[in-house]
């Protein structure tokens, strides 16, 4: 079979939204237009590379650009996750690598669908309220 020339993904998690492009090329992530060894802190480059250790050498053959806006850094680094693995799975075609994903971690390959609560009156958020005192 052969691999499509790119393939366009994308992730989500709370306000975070990344995208991915995954091409032919010498096995290059950049994140946010930064090569990947250059990101800090370690957290989220640990978290961006995780799909690319399970895949192991076959990922020598692509570059992957990853580019987030809005939320957090972790925000965006799950998201970025997420975008990764569904990249990889769809350049490599393999039915192996999904379910070995979806065993791992199911939010490699599904957005995270759990958003934050709206703040509600009567307190300083969403469940937090404030105190009574009776006497």
């Amino acid at each position: 079979m052969k691999a499509p020339p790119i393939v366009l993904t994308t992730g989500k998690r709370k306000a975070a939204i990344a995208r991915a492009t995954v091409r032919k090329g010498q096995g290059i992530l950049r994140y946010n237009g930064v090569p990947l060894e250059l990101v800090e802190p370690e957290i989220v480059r640990q978290k961006v590379q995780e799909p690319l250790l399970m895949v192991g050498d076959r990922v020598r053959g692509v570059n992957i650009t990853v580019r987030t806006r809005g939320g957090g850094i972790i925000g965006q680094a799950s998201a970025a996750r997420t975008a990764v693995a569904r990249g990889l799975v769809a350049w490599l075609k393999d039915d192996a690598l999904r379910a070995s994903f979806r065993h791992y971690d199911r939010t490699l390959l599904v957005n995270d669908p759990r958003r934050k609560l709206p703040k509600r009156p009567g307190g300083r958020g969403a469940r937090a309220r404030r105190q009574k005192s009776y006497r």
